[in-house]
């Protein structure tokens, strides 16, 4: 063994590669230790319980519960219960799901992390401690050495075996030091070569953690998504129809005509045609406030409402000016204005006809339901002054329109418009409904129909039997004279009509 060489530190006694692995162990061990103690901090239970009483603790459970015990208060039929139950088991599930994930996690992460940080990195670190410290008495043994050595050699002269003697009990404590050395050196790169080869297997626990978060979040998101879009589904006829698009309010609650539209219609026939002023007086803004609300959550009392036409007849305006688009569409606004610029009676109503056709089938079919009304309404002018020209004013601008520009001037010229042109285009098809809309002729007679059997179904019979008899017997005979076809079958359901309307208005009078 060579005695007198330079002094060497611990790192000189490794290879590179070993040197390499060494310098990652304390900042692997310092990784485990901190993201052991976020991970145990990011949990929402108490780790070591089982699933059951680990998902008690858990905040959603107790959400859970809450929900529970609030539902209870409400009847079987409100749409909060309905909502706040399924809202319950979803949370319930979402605690479930959290809960397995959380076990799963300190199963699979973090218990090998601590292990990883307390017991197997601190092992490689106290050897290496123990390695370093035993370098440093070897290298102390051989200086101690070369130093009685070189005393030696400067008093050869004198004969004495002392000197000689302590130099071989030196030699013999190096022997020993390096002895002691090279069995912690073995062991000491005997775990650094076990790290190396477990290093990949560490740095999975980081990646299992990032696949039990995808898991359980992939997991809780189809869950949601799932039930969410069921719920909505059998919800979706609560949805709001004010200032929704046509089309996507008729589709959702499986209709021809828009309820505000049939809804208004339907109480303005039972009590506003002889109303004067009718859409030109306003109402009380807190009832055409509260019809609004009422028509959106689809519970209209028509007892409530009917006596009321001026707010019906606001509401009415209100949801046809919120529509997105107007019913009579942006898109064929030009073209409606060159159809009512003819001259001639007969070529403006071949026009319109033609630009009416161009109208998508939804919207087509709510103009003619709501112009036919208005053309029944004109009827009445000698008594509620609603001409076709009054009507076209006050309702023209609701129905057509152009897309909204921000510019003062625009505004200006849209206000133009509405007062000249647009009541040139409504006023005609007013005029001529039953010319324009000769397939649809059925639909106020439909609405009668409706109003005589509404009459009905909300008279107070506490009047005697006989009067609600006779109201029974004007419905099955005006269904029988439906059945007629012919102009005597036209005449006797005009007659018909009349009669009924005076002997209803009057029971509403007693």
């Amino acid at each position: 063994m060579f005695f007198y060489c330079r002094s060497q530190d611990a790192t000189d006694l490794l290879s590179e590669d070993l040197v390499m692995v060494e310098q990652r162990v304390e900042p692997a061990k310092k990784a485990a230790q901190i993201i052991y103690k976020k991970l145990v901090g990011c949990l929402q239970s108490q780790q070591g319980l089982d699933s059951e009483r680990r998902m008690k603790k858990l905040p959603l459970m107790m959400l859970s519960v809450s929900m529970a015990e609030s539902f209870k208060d409400f009847d079987g039929d409100s749409s909060i219960r309905k909502v706040l139950e399924m809202c319950c088991f979803m949370q319930n599930f979402l605690a479930r799901t959290l809960a397995d994930f959380e076990m799963k996690l300190e199963k699979e992460v973090l218990v090998p992390l601590n292990k990883l940080s307390e017991d197997d990195l601190p092992e490689i670190l106290k050897n290496k401690k123990q390695f370093a410290k035993l370098t440093t008495d070897w290298n102390n043994a051989r200086v101690r050495c070369k130093l009685l050595c070189n005393m030696c050699l400067t008093f050869r002269s004198q004969a004495s075996t002392g000197p000689q003697a302590k130099q071989d009990g030196l030699r013999e404590d190096v022997e020993e030091a390096w002895k002691r050395l090279e069995s912690i050196k073995d062991q000491y790169s005997a775990d650094l070569y076990h790290f190396a080869t477990k290093e990949d297997e560490y740095a999975s626990y980081f990646i299992r953690l990032l696949d039990l978060q995808a898991e359980y979040h992939k997991a809780s998101y189809e869950f949601l998504e799932k039930n969410i879009t069921e719920l909505k589904e059998s919800h979706s006829h609560t949805e709001k129809v004010f200032g929704e698009p046509l089309l996507s309010h008729l589709q959702s609650c499986g209709r021809k005509i828009a309820v505000p539209i049939e809804e208004c219609v339907g109480m303005l026939l039972r009590t506003g045609l002889r109303e004067e002023g009718l859409f030109r007086l306003a109402a009380a803004a807190s009832v055409v406030k509260k019809l609004k609300s009422c028509l959106d959550s689809g519970t209209v009392d028509h007892n409530e409402f009917s006596f009321d036409p001026h707010a019906v007849a606001g509401a009415l305006k209100c949801y046809l000016r919120e529509l997105p688009e107007p019913l009579m569409t942006f898109e064929l606004y030009n073209e409606w204005f060159k159809a009512a610029a003819e001259k001639e009676t007969d070529e403006k109503l071949k026009q319109l006809r033609t630009v009416l056709q161009k109208l998508p089938t939804e919207n087509y079919n709510n103009l003619k339901y709501l112009v036919q009304f208005l053309s029944h309404l004109s009827e009445q002018q000698a008594v509620n002054k609603m001409t076709p020209s009054n009507i076209a004013i006050v309702l023209g601008p609701n129905l057509l329109r152009p897309r909204s520009e921000e510019s003062v001037y625009s505004l200006l010229d849209m206000a133009s418009a509405s007062s000249v042109q647009v009541v040139a285009v409504i006023e005609p098809l007013i005029q001529y409904s039953k010319s324009l809309f000769p397939e649809g002729t059925g639909i106020l007679h439909k609405s009668w129909f409706t109003v005589v059997k509404t009459a009905i179904n909300n008279f107070n019979y506490n009047f005697n039997r006989i009067t609600s008899r006779i109201l029974f017997l004007l419905f099955h005979v005006y269904n029988s004279l439906m059945s007629l076809n012919g102009n005597m079958a036209c005449k006797q359901i005009k007659d018909f009509k009349f009669f009924s309307k005076c002997f209803i208005l009057s029971l509403f009078c007693l």
